[in-house]
């Protein structure tokens, strides 16, 4: 794999690439690859669009988490929430996602690499509830922020963060926030050129 894209990557994040956390994501690798062939589950296939699309951008956004209990809404694949399960143990990962053959993925992959602070979970948000309320909780290629947050807000801890992890300036869809208590950050992804941001959405 890109190994010294991934090290250099994982440096530049402020994070620390361990013989295990790089055997993990090795392995997040291989089994997406194997499981890709039958199950659509993303469309990137090569190692180093892995790296970066993947798991950097996922990890990119570690210093915005908020708390210790995590939800993932519209996981997919598992990200960003395996990444973050891998560098984060401390912390716990809920990972929802609607289309059940992604999270069987989610759920062997937590298995696999022996996440015990991850459960995957097979439902639409709207249809999901949970006690107590979450401190974060992130999207990922899952809906326009605003409807993102109207959705899942109900799962939120009073004073909790909701992101949405997003591509170029998201003009458009903060100019729909106007009434809602947020901000949009720039993210720098190690390895790729693409623009990044995150919006967060303060729960009142």
């Amino acid at each position: 794999m890109a190994a010294s894209l991934l090290t250099e990557g994982l440096e530049d994040l402020g994070l620390t690439p361990t013989p295990d956390r790089i055997g993990k994501i090795q392995l997040l690798y291989r089994s997406l690859v194997r499981w890709n062939r039958v199950v659509n589950l993303t469309a990137v296939k090569d190692e180093t669009g892995f790296v970066t699309v993947h798991v950097l951008d996922s990890l990119a956004i570690h210093p915005y988490l908020r708390g210790s209990d995590i939800l993932d809404v519209g996981t997919g694949g598992g990200f960003p929430g395996l990444p973050l399960a891998i560098f984060f143990p401390a912390l716990r990962f809920v990972l929802l996602d609607a289309a059940a053959k992604k999270i069987r993925f989610v759920r062997q992959m937590a298995l696999e690499l022996g996440l015990t602070n991850v459960e995957a979970i097979h439902a639409r948000i709207e249809n999901y509830a949970a006690e107590p309320g979450f401190d974060t909780i992130v999207t990922r290629a899952f809906a326009d922020a605003g409807r993102g947050f109207a959705q899942s807000h109900h799962l939120l801890a009073p004073g909790g963060k909701f992101l949405a992890m997003k591509g170029r300036y998201p003009e458009k869809e903060l100019a729909a926030l106007a009434d809602r208590r947020h901000r949009v950050m720039p993210l720098r992804v190690p390895g790729l050129e693409a623009e990044r941001h995150l919006i967060e959405i303060t729960q009142h």
